[in-house]
Formats: C-alpha cells, sequence, structure tokens
C-alpha cells in the first residue's frame, strides 16, 4: 500500500456511529461504572479518545511505538528534556529553534543540565564533544533557518554506541518526508503547528518514541505537568494530517523553483536549500529524505538588517510573521523575529547573519510568488540606488 492511501486510511471510522470523521469528544471527565472501572477514559488531562486517535495516528506515520500530542511544540521538547537529571548533558546543534535555545539556556541551565552547540553536519564533531555525563544528542535536519542536514543514520549508530538518546526534530521535514525513526533515533519531536497542521489555525506539538517503555515515561510527564492538546485541536491536526502528502509534494515543487530564482539573482549573496546541488548537505538529504521541503532561506549582498527588514516590508503575497508551514506563503527575518533570543555572536556563528530572510512557501501559484520576490527586490535595488547617489552627491 501506498504511503498516501495508508495515511488517508490510518483514520478510524468512528466504530459508535460509522462518521467518517474523528468525533471531537469535548469533555473534561468520563463517567464511570465503579471507582477505577471506566471504558478506558476517566479524566481528560489523562487522556482523550479525539487525542488518542491523533497520536495513534503520528505513531503509525513516524514508524514508533507511542504517539504524545502537546498544547505546543515548546511543550514536547519540555517532556523530552524531563527525561534527564541534573548534571546530565546535551549535544545540540548550533543552528537551534530559538526557543528551543531559550529553554535550554533560561530556564533547564539552572536546574543543572549542561548542553554543548556543535555542527551536526559533520558527524564527528558530535562524537567529539560527547562526555560520560551525555544523555542525550538533540538535533534539527532541516535546522531552522539556514537548513543544515545531519545525517541522522550516523549520528544515531554513534548515540547507540555511546549509549545517549537521539532526538530529531522533524518539524521541518514532517513524516512524509522523512523517518528518523526507521534511520535509528529514538525520539521525533514536531512543532505539528507547522505543516503537519499545514493552515496556521492551531498550536500543538507531538513526540514520538521508538521504544514503549520510553514512551510511557513521557507519558507520565505529559499527565504530571498537564500540557496536553485539546480534543478540537486535535480533531484540526487529525484534519490537516489528512491532506500532508499533497500538501507537501506542492511545498516542495514551489520552493526548488524559488530557490533556483534566487540563487541566479544579482542581489542574493547565498541560498539555502537543500534541493540545490550547491548545497553542501545535498547528497545526504537526498539520501534520507524523499524531498527538500518548503522552507528557503537567504542572504542579501547587502548584509545589513536595514536591507533584510526593507525587503521583507516590501513583499506583498509573502506575509511578515512567524511560524511557517501553512497553505498560504510567509517571510520572516530571524535575526530580530525568531531567533531574537539567541546571542548574536552565537547567531552569526550559526550562520545566521544579519542580512538573511527565511521563506515558508505556500501553495499559492509559483509564478505569482516569484514576482512578488522579484518586485521586492527590483524596489530594493531602486532604493539602493538612490541611497547611493545621495551619499555620492
Amino acid at each position: 500500500m501506498q504511503a498516501t492511501t495508508q495515511l488517508i486510511h490510518s483514520i478510524p471510522v468512528d466504530p459508535l456511529t460509522g462518521a467518517i470523521s474523528v468525533p471531537i469528544y469535548q469533555t473534561s471527565t468520563f463517567v464511570q461504572e465503579a471507582p477505577g472501572v471506566n471504558k478506558g477514559y476517566d479524566y481528560a488531562r489523562s487522556g482523550n479518545p479525539t487525542r488518542a486517535t491523533l497520536e495513534d495516528i503520528i505513531a503509525q506515520l513516524e514508524n514508533g511505538s507511542v504517539g504524545l500530542a502537546f498544547s505546543s511544540g515548546l511543550a514536547a521538547i519540555d517532556a523530552v528534556i524531563k527525561l534527564l537529571q541534573s548534571g546530565d548533558e546535551i549535544i545540540a546543534v548550533d543552528d537551534i529553534y530559538g526557543g528551543a535555545f531559550r529553554l535550554f539556556e533560561q530556564v533547564y541551565k539552572k536546574f543543572g543540565v549542561r548542553v554543548t552547540y556543535v555542527d551536526a553536519t559533520d558527524p564527528s564533531t558530535i562524537f567529539n564533544a560527547i562526555t560520560n555525563k551525555t544523555k542525550l544528542i538533540w538535533i534539527e535536519t532541516p535546522t531552522n533557518p539556514t537548513l543544515k542536514i545531519s545525517d541522522i543514520e550516523a549520528i544515531a549508530k554513534i548515540a547507540k554506541a555511546r549509549r545517549c538518546l537521539l532526538c530529531v526534530d522533524n518539524t521541518f521535514a514532517s513524516p512524509a518526508l522523512q523517518k528518523p525513526i526507521s534511520l535509528g533515533a529514538d525520539i521525533v519531536v514536531h512543532s505539528a503547528t507547522k505543516y503537519l497542521g499545514g493552515h496556521s489555525d492551531l498550536i500543538a506539538g507531538l513526540v514520538i518514541t521508538a521504544d514503549k517503555e520510553l514512551g510511557e515515561k513521557i507519558k507520565f510527564f505529559q499527565n504530571a505537568t498537564g500540557a496536553i492538546l485539546s480534543p478540537f485541536d486535535s480533531w484540526l491536526l487529525i484534519r490537516g494530517i489528512e491532506t500532508l502528502p499533497l500538501r507537501i509534494k506542492q511545498h516542495c515543487a514551489s520552493a526548488l523553483e524559488i530557490a533556483i530564482f534566487l540563487e541566479q539573482h544579482p542581489l542574493v549573496e547565498n541560498v539555502f536549500y537543500p534541493g540545490l546541488k550547491s548545497h553542501p548537505n545535498h547528497t545526504i538529504a537526498k539520501k534520507q529524505a524523499k524531498g527538500f521541503g518548503g522552507v528557503v532561506s537567504f542572504t542579501l549582498k547587502n548584509d545589513t538588517e536595514e536591507a533584510a527588514i526593507e525587503f521583507a516590508t516590501s513583499t506583498t503575497l509573502f506575509k511578515l510573521a512567524e511560524s511557517l508551514g501553512g497553505i498560504k506563503s510567509l517571510l520572516s527575518h530571524p535575526a530580530t523575529m525568531t531567533h531574537k533570543s539567541i546571542p548574536a555572536q552565537k547567531r552569526k556563528e550559526a550562520g545566521v547573519s544579519d542580512s538573511l530572510l527565511r521563506l515558508s512557501v505556500g501553495l499559492e501559484d509559483v509564478e505569482d510568488l516569484l514576482q512578488d520576490l522579484e518586485q521586492a527586490l527590483a524596489k530594493l535595488s531602486v532604493n539602493s540606488h538612490e541611497k547611493a547617489e545621495v551619499v555620492f552627491n
């Protein structure tokens, strides 16, 4: 059975009514036949049938044993970090999502969890950074926002040899393109707000584990700390997942065209997109994923924050906003938006320059998106020329 067919038919028909759409069980509690005797549910924080269906679906999609749904991507990350104890260490990708960096450095650091950031595109840097206190390797691939690619299979072998857990943030790829557990990862996390939801209408996070026992540990934290996904948002996420393969296919096709256009433009310095042969990790991306995603990042030759913001406020179809992965195209300036919480020097060391812009390519006609980028770049060129004339005069 092909993946798309399998996905659609992994979403069950309601056994009670035959409803083709998963019912929304909008309830806080469940009536019990006797104390401790129930139909599988007692209180909605501990479990809800709509959420349970979502959790089963995502576990199947990621080839995992246990799936867990949280109220946000950061809540999902937080639940994974709760596996650690004071004195434990994490090896993390240097080009890390700003929210994860803030959680690591401003929350867990004071509890004695230390994080070392490395360039995870070279597995040897991870191997060399591991100590006897390292308990978790944390990678994003592709990374946010410079789209670096890590070799999941190679890093998984290192993690197993050194008895560390490997967690892969699979948000940018989604299980439609990449399945880290099949490549050896122990844990997968998602900001399901992005491609899995796909419509910019919910906030959600997911954790999937390869091992059932590990999943039960994280499930304990889910219940104990209570950052659960609501029944309605669980239903919205299921509905988004139903069209994931079709959406991802179009996101990838349009993103590649846009990346090629930007790579040839005289005002653009660097283009970051794994689908380009010029990308340093193109071969690994091609090996471990079925496509290259819908995010394209680039820097301007005028490598200033001023130029980047001028461009970001000149587009019409690409809306300036946080987040990504929706049907409408979005644009962000990471240095002042998603990655603002990371110190400037550390951002630049990871490749996040002042002029870097991140595009989330939506489902609009790609010709319209190309015209929008062209007119914004043209405006930038005209304004730069006018400023030069003023200085010269």
